[in-house]
């Protein structure tokens, strides 16, 4: 990954504490004692943003959505019944192989004509 060099000031207690980590070699320099701080406060960030986010969803809405895939499911494993994919083929067989394609070619003009 490209880095790019960026000029920062900092108090003398923080770039002390910074340097002591340094000796102890607990980064290598101080290039990368800075790096990891910066990542990992802006991880943290996200994940609070994430939760913030998450805690505006709707548990009812959600369950009605996840419950709506579920139909598909049931529509997938009828159309791949009625291609004779089953359990028993083996996925290297030339038959397994045919079959999907054409239970995969099936769903995608199904999925283009209701887009349509």
């Amino acid at each position: 990954m490209a880095r790019a060099k960026v000029a920062i000031s900092l108090d003398e207690s923080t770039l002390d504490r910074r340097d002591k980590l340094v000796r102890k070699r607990v980064f290598p320099n101080r290039s990368q004692a800075i790096e990891e701080a910066v990542a990992e406060k802006l991880s943290r960030i996200e994940k609070s943003r994430l939760a913030k986010e998450c805690a505006k969803l709707d548990p009812a809405f959600e369950k009605a959505l996840a419950e709506d895939g579920l139909e598909e499911l049931k529509e997938w494993n009828r159309e791949r019944d009625r291609h004779g994919i089953s359990r028993r083929n083996r996925p290297n067989s030339r038959r397994f192989k045919r079959n999907h394609r054409r239970l995969v070619y099936t769903c995608n003009i199904r999925l283009n004509r209701e887009m349509d």
